[in-house]
């Protein structure tokens, strides 16, 4: 099981509770899940700001050590009640290196270290010192007949005692035409990043069967493997992430280096107030201030502007080079429920324009229907993780 591993279907397994951990730059969120009667039930969620844990405000982007994050991690599971260990943890994709490559088509047995030796080229530390993983990127004829094969779906992950290249197998070779090159996603994740998160399990007392990187697992929660390109823009405290995902499939992703942090410090700057402050005015106006609040809506629009700029370069950069639309900007992570943000982004994508909502793979109490979805774009990524250990359970 590596960093690209299929979704396995989930029904007809024990009824027994899962937990997926999202361990943010700036707040952990748990959502624990299990299975009843074919569908995966909600039993309890939570989060908690990592600021004070530095010694910080909230909704500062932290660098916690291990020990710190797991007594963050220790004090929300105690809090959402959780009563399992059993879990998938992210990992941050700023941890990880991302790419395409393409490489010559050759036998089934030779096709991993064809991979391997493309991909150093790639990688900028010695291979010793990185986990490596690859998935054929399978082409578009083949996703038209093949679509819902486990082939045609590719998840991030690094497994627990499994090799980090099992899942180059022959059955991805053999599903593509023959053509010359093929197209390969390779993900490497250094050593020292996921010693970090396994000692962040051990001092919590969980046992994770995998680590995810943050994107497959957001890519999991809120898209749907329709046929059409859909771009996933999550913005977080430190920095947004930009995914293109197309059938289900990661085509291109990218990060933007400023997230909703920028928009606390730079009212902080601009108004001359604490950070405190500042969170608090971002939280409550918004773009929404009206006249008497015009000045906070001008400077949360200049660290706006950049990111929006940045998001519409790599939305028509992929629509020129593949003469296809993007049928819609998925919008997720605690930074997009900023008062405002999605009319802005309607008017600047000029492309549908909607707020993930990843309760909706869960049985969840009708009553709080609402409630989910205004909190859905900040769980889409422990939803992700959790569907997918649920799917493991035997």
């Amino acid at each position: 099981m590596g960093f690209l591993d299929t979704i396995k279907a989930t029904f007809g397994k024990k009824d027994v509770s899962v937990l997926g951990i999202d361990i943010g730059a700036s707040a952990i969120k748990v959502v624990q899940i299990k299975r009843k009667k074919g569908r995966a039930v909600l039993e309890t969620y939570g989060e908690l700001a990592l600021g004070p844990y530095a010694g910080t405000e909230v909704g500062r982007a932290t660098n916690l050590t291990a020990e710190k994050n797991a007594e963050a991690l220790s004090d929300i599971l105690r809090e959402a009640n959780t009563t399992t260990v059993q879990c998938g943890i992210s990992l941050p994709i700023t941890s990880s290196l991302i790419t395409f490559i393409s490489v010559p088509q050759v036998g089934d047995k030779q096709f991993a270290d064809v991979v391997s030796l493309e991909a150093r080229k790639y990688i900028p530390v010695p291979m010793t010192e990185v986990v490596l993983d690859w998935s054929v990127v399978p082409k578009d004829n083949v996703l038209e007949t093949d679509q819902n094969s486990e082939s045609s779906v590719q998840q991030g992950s690094v497994a627990n005692n499994t090799s980090p290249t099992g899942f180059g197998s022959s059955s991805q070779t053999k599903s593509q035409p023959a053509k010359e090159m093929t197209d390969v996603l390779v993900v490497a994740i250094h050593n020292e990043a996921i010693s970090s998160y396994q000692r962040v399990c051990t001092l919590s007392k969980l046992n994770p069967s995998f680590f995810e990187i943050e994107l497959f697992s957001t890519i999991r929660a809120v898209v749907e493997q329709g046929i059409q390109a859909h771009m996933i823009m999550d913005m977080g405290a430190r920095t947004t992430k930009l995914y293109i995902v197309e059938r289900g499939l990661l085509r291109s992703s990218h990060v933007v280096n400023r997230g909703s942090q920028d928009i606390t410090l730079a009212l902080s700057r601009a108004l001359n107030i604490s950070i405190d402050e500042a969170e608090q005015i971002k939280r409550g106006y918004g773009l929404q201030g009206g006249i008497e609040h015009k000045d906070v809506a001008e400077i949360i629009s200049l660290t706006l502007d950049y990111i929006f700029y940045e998001s519409n370069r790599v939305l028509l950069n992929y629509q020129k080079q593949t003469n296809k639309n993007i049928a819609s900007v998925v919008l997720t992570g605690g930074g997009v429920l900023l008062k405002g943000l999605a009319e802005l982004a309607q008017a600047s994508f000029q492309t549908q324009v909607m707020y993930a909502d990843p309760f909706s793979k869960l049985e969840t109490p009708a009553f709080l229907a609402d409630q989910f979805k205004m909190a859905g774009p900040e769980f889409a990524v422990a939803i992700g993780l959790a569907l997918r250990r649920l799917s493991e359970v035997q």
